[in-house]
Parts: C-alpha cells; sequence; structure tokens
C-alpha cells in the first residue's frame, strides 16, 4: 500500500503543472495555454500525425516522453523556446523532473528520467518524432493567432524558421507544410 501512497503523491504533485503559463495562447482563446494543457495536446497531435514520421516508431514511447517532457516546468518555470534552449534552463528542468521522480515507487523514477533524457538528446526515431510534434502547436497558436507572442517577445522570423526546422528530423512532410504556413505569416505580415 505504501507504493500506491507514494504514486498519488505524485499525481498530486504534478497537478502543479496546470498552474505554468506558457507563452502562447490557445487558437480563438484570449487566455495563455497552461503546460498540462500542452502535453495533453502534442499527444493528441502525436497520435494523429504519426503516420508522417520519417522512421518507424513506437507511438507508445512517443506519448510517455510528450506527457513528461515539461514535467520539469513545475520547478523551472517556461520559458519561450527561443531562449530558454540554454544549458542552465535544461539543467534546472532535469533537476525538478529528478525531484517528481524520486517521488514514485520502486524503479518507476529510472524509466521517467531515462525517457525525459531521451526527448531532450533526440537521437532516437521516437524523440526526433515526439520533439517534432512538440513545437507544432506554439507555431499553430501564433499563425492562426496574429503571431501574439512572436510580436510580443521580438522574435524574427529568421529565429522562427532556424529553431523550427528540426521539426524535419522527426517528419519531412510535417516540416514542409509547417514551413509553407509559415511562409504564409510572413506574406500576410504576421512573421516578419
Amino acid at each position: 500500500m505504501q507504493e500506491i501512497e507514494k504514486a498519488l503523491e505524485f499525481i498530486i504533485e504534478i497537478e502543479k503543472l496546470k498552474d505554468v503559463q506558457r507563452k502562447t495562447r490557445p487558437v480563438g482563446l484570449k487566455r495563455y495555454e497552461n503546460s498540462a494543457e500542452h502535453s495533453w495536446h502534442v499527444c493528441l497531435c502525436a497520435l494523429i500525425l504519426k503516420d508522417y514520421s520519417n522512421d518507424p516508431l513506437n507511438i507508445d514511447r512517443v506519448i510517455k516522453m510528450l506527457l513528461i517532457h515539461d514535467l520539469g516546468e513545475i520547478d523551472a518555470g517556461d520559458t519561450i523556446i527561443y531562449s530558454s534552449e540554454t544549458g542552465e534552463k535544461k539543467a534546472k528542468e532535469k533537476q525538478g523532473l529528478q525531484r517528481l521522480a524520486s517521488l514514485l515507487p520502486g524503479n518507476m523514477n529510472i524509466e521517467l528520467v531515462n525517457l525525459w533524457e531521451e526527448f531532450e538528446s533526440g537521437e532516437t526515431a521516437d524523440a526526433r518524432f515526439a520533439k517534432a510534434i512538440d513545437r507544432i502547436p506554439p507555431l499553430l497558436h501564433n499563425i492562426y493567432g496574429g503571431g501574439h507572442s512572436w510580436k510580443q517577445y521580438g522574435i524574427t522570423k529568421e529565429q522562427v524558421f532556424s529553431l523550427n526546422a528540426r521539426i524535419g528530423m522527426g517528419s519531412e512532410v510535417l516540416w514542409s507544410e509547417i514551413r509553407s504556413k509559415l511562409e504564409g505569416a510572413v506574406k500576410d505580415g504576421i512573421l516578419k
């Protein structure tokens, strides 16, 4: 029974992800998305778009990665991706994830940390696809939301195209489609 109690403690603690505000607004809404909503959304995106992966993948592992990839933000907070790819930020996220994982019973923590590290390294087909999918909703939020966070944070088209080109590492077909939408955003003056 102590194992169940520890698992429940973890489940209660990760509720805090619902209070981590992100830097984009869901399409059609005035409020900002929270990180738990983002995790749910990218998991559904992965299910819907899995057939567009460059490589065969294990969708269960991809979904696990996407469910846990932002848990470290409970302690580290969210930062716009164009300035968050730093060693310091990633170290804070990893410490936060390790703290959360330490709440889990038995060896459950090992799987959680290993999946997070695999996602972060982006070296396996599953991780490359998960990282590609993680980028799609924020781009769609901006494309269909007047470029709200791009404008607020002074993000340039060069930054957007450069950072998000990695979508092609997980799915060349998805990157081609997203790149076309981004080019449309440039043409429409949404992205400068």
